[in-house]
């Protein structure tokens, strides 16, 4: 259901135009960066360096030769760059922001990223997402203690929904995750 309709019952065009996402296994394509982010739509070139700067690339954007016009990978261009696997994973969530779309779907979206990388994202996830409703899918648990609503699976169904505190306090498969996650850490 989407506000109560059934999803089978609306354009499916329409239906999907409501979501940007950032999938685990995503692609970049041998073809300039502002191609990448766009992906064929029309998007004002300030807000695709804004959702560059947001994402922690800014810096990286301003060293390119042809800053949006470069080319990502070397297939084709030998003035093309390599971006990192994290600069990687930061270009597909980039990509997701330049679309203004009501609902943003993560699924593992810092993967790729050191541990430094993704704190500073996380730090600033509240800002990437702003303004929309944001479904982050992830297995590190740490990731989840500032979303608003944690909905737990588990075995293929809805165990548990709160707050990280609230799970926490609640005890059951959250708290033991998390528990587990973090013993690792201090062990």
């Amino acid at each position: 259901l989407l506000d109560g309709v059934d999803i089978a019952d609306l354009d499916a065009d329409a239906y999907w135009a409501l979501f940007a996402t950032v999938f685990q296994d995503f692609q970049l394509f041998e073809l300039p960066l502002r191609d990448n982010l766009t992906l064929g739509r029309q998007v004002p070139e300030e807000r695709l360096v804004e959702a560059l700067e947001n994402v922690g690339l800014g810096p990286r954007l301003r060293t390119l030769p042809q800053g949006l016009d470069t080319y990502v990978g070397r297939e084709f261009s030998e003035g093309g760059f390599q971006p990192s696997g994290g600069e990687a994973q930061k270009l597909a969530l980039a990509r997701a922001l330049c679309r203004e779309t009501p609902i943003a779907v993560l699924d593992e979206p810092t993967a790729a990223l050191d541990p430094r990388a993704e704190q500073e994202m996380f730090a600033q996830f509240e800002a990437l997402v702003r303004g929309r409703t944001a479904v982050l899918i992830s297995h590190r648990l740490s990731s989840a203690r500032f979303c608003d609503k944690i909905a737990v699976l588990d075995g293929g169904r809805l165990v548990q929904t709160g707050s990280h505190e609230e799970l926490m306090r609640e005890g059951g498969v959250y708290r033991e995750l998390f528990e587990m996650q973090a013993r690792n850490y201090r062990e």
